[in-house]
C-alpha cells in the first residue's frame, strides 16, 4: 500500500559510483539494479533510493540533511563502515534515547548510523 506524501524515495550524488557502490554492498549487503552508467538505485533498505553521478557531496555542512541508518550492534557497523573504506567522521557518542557515529562514503557523502540505548 502506498503512502500518500511520505517519504518514500532518496537520492544522493555520487561522484564515484561504483566505490560507492561497492562500498554500501561491503558494509551492510545493500544491492543495486543500474540505470545506465550515471544512476543506480537501491531497494528495501528502509526507504528506496538510487544515486546519480555529480560532483557534489551530501554533507550537513552543506545544508543536506544526515540519513541515519539503524543498528542492533552499533560497534559492529562502525567496524563494517570501516573495513568497507568508509571513514568515520565522528565516533560513536550518546546522546538522549540512544548511541551513533556519523561517517563519509567514498563519495563524500556524510550518513550517521544509531542504536536504540539498550541495543
Amino acid at each position: 500500500m502506498t503512502q500518500n506524501e511520505k517519504l518514500n524515495y532518496v537520492e544522493f550524488p555520487a561522484t564515484n559510483i561504483p566505490a560507492t557502490k561497492l562500498f554500501f554492498e561491503t558494509a551492510f549487503g545493500w544491492s543495486f539494479e543500474d540505470f545506465g552508467p550515471d544512476y543506480t538505485a537501491f531497494t528495501n533498505q528502509g526507504i528506496d533510493g538510487g544515486f546519480y553521478k555529480s560532483e557534489l557531496t551530501a554533507t550537513v555542512a552543506n545544508g543536506s540533511a544526515l540519513l541515519v541508518l539503524l543498528s542492533n550492534d552499533l560497534e559492529l557497523s562502525q567496524s563494517n563502515v570501516e573495513l568497507a573504506g568508509g571513514k568515520i567522521t565522528k565516533p560513536i557518542f550518546s546522546f538522549p534515547g540512544g548511541r551513533r557515529f556519523e561517517f563519509t562514503e567514498p563519495s563524500g557523502n556524510e550518513l550517521a548510523v544509531w542504536s536504540k540505548i539498550n541495543s
